[in-house]
């Protein structure tokens, strides 16, 4: 009797585990991976709108060099959401 009052509760977990949970570790280690094969010369966007280019790498943070003065400025890798670097770009490299 007492699996039975539990089974509508595992039930419940089973699918928020499923439709949200694991989704997100996924999301988590893709983006972590991203972040760990991050290069200097790669183009990235920032959560703050920056899109710049990697000048330098450091332990935890990395030197943009931002258009149109070329402005060299220090985020923290944390920060980073995308490589926009374009399949051409690395290619012709």
């Amino acid at each position: 009797m007492g699996w039975l009052g539990m089974a509508p509760l595992i039930f419940i977990f089973a699918i928020f585990y499923f439709l949200l949970i694991m989704p997100q570790q996924r999301r988590q280690k893709k983006w972590q991976a991203m972040l760990d094969q991050l290069k200097t010369g790669d183009k990235v966007t920032t959560s703050g709108g920056l899109r710049g280019t990697i000048m330098a790498l450091k332990d935890d943070c990395l030197h943009l060099r931002v258009p149109p003065n070329n402005i060299v400025v220090e985020v923290t890798k944390a920060s980073v959401l995308a490589v926009t670097t374009t399949e051409e770009e690395v290619k012709a490299k």
